[in-house]
């Protein structure tokens, strides 16, 4: 039986670990071919360990693994002249697209006034300016192919202020207004855009330890229930947040456009 996604082809970045391999596989499981960047390089300021080129090579591995064909490049998304290359090559060598999946972020936990510009530049450039970057740089491509699916990663932190991500906070509010700008300029061209949001996904960057966050909800006790869920988990895991991915690059969804999905255990209702 065909898979839901067969003869597509997705673009997924952010794609080495984490959210951005499981997206890759889940969508492969239903027939799609892949096309993956990621920076697999050491990323400053981070409390969690950088991605490695040996994990994009497991990424490969894992889809190739399902009989799907997969391009795969290391490329910042801040750097627009490589993640176009990436693009276009892939696209000459896979044939066509018709999903994106703007994934790749960072997330760095610091008190205001200890957000240094380093920090809020590093997190607004890969989470909102590499979110615009995929988003532009792919839509050429999802416009000859007749339309298709674009699925952008925000975050229960898009949708009310979490503390002590001021940064984040800001990039993820932002995508939403990616969003929303292109999924209104480009419903001409049948094609959708919707962001999903998580709450924390048990991945490297997700489920951080309590190290970074104790010391300042200890500080500040009072906000530390809004980073609680609803229902009685912790985190999700990357496959749940995969499923809302498939599920917005199908034909089941064909059509919603300019809808913020939240996977999130009820975290934004408290």
């Amino acid at each position: 039986m065909a898979g839901r996604l067969e003869g597509k082809v997705a673009f997924i970045t952010g794609a080495a670990r984490g959210q951005g391999r499981s997206h890759a596989v889940r969508l492969a499981e239903e027939g799609a071919d892949i096309i993956a960047v990621d920076i697999v390089d050491h990323l400053p300021n981070v409390q969690y360990p950088s991605a490695t080129p040996e994990d994009l090579d497991e990424t490969v591995r894992q889809v190739e693994a399902l009989d799907r064909r997969i391009s795969a490049r290391r490329v910042d998304v801040r750097d627009r002249a490589a993640l176009k290359a990436a693009i276009d090559e892939g696209v000459a060598e896979l044939g066509h697209l018709d999903i994106v999946v703007a994934n790749a972020g960072v997330c760095v936990i610091a008190a205001w006034d200890e957000t240094t510009e380093d920090i809020w530049n590093q997190t607004i450039g890969t989470n909102l300016t590499g979110v615009w970057n995929t988003v532009s740089l792919a839509a050429p491509h999802l416009i000859a192919a007749g339309g298709g699916s674009m699925i952008l990663t925000s975050s229960a932190a898009g949708i009310k202020g979490l503390p002590f991500l001021s940064a984040y906070v800001a990039a993820k509010h932002g995508v939403v207004g990616v969003m929303r700008a292109f999924a209104t300029e480009l419903a001409e061209y049948n094609i959708r855009v919707n962001t999903i949001h998580p709450t924390g996904v048990d991945t490297p960057m997700g489920a951080l330890t309590e190290n970074p966050f104790g010391p300042l909800l200890e500080k500040h006790p009072r906000v530390g229930g809004m980073l609680a869920n609803m229902l009685p988990i912790e985190v999700t895991q990357p496959r749940d947040q995969s499923n809302a991915v498939l599920f917005l690059a199908s034909d089941e969804a064909r059509y919603i456009t300019s809808t913020e999905l939240t996977v999130d255990a009820g975290n934004t209702q408290y």
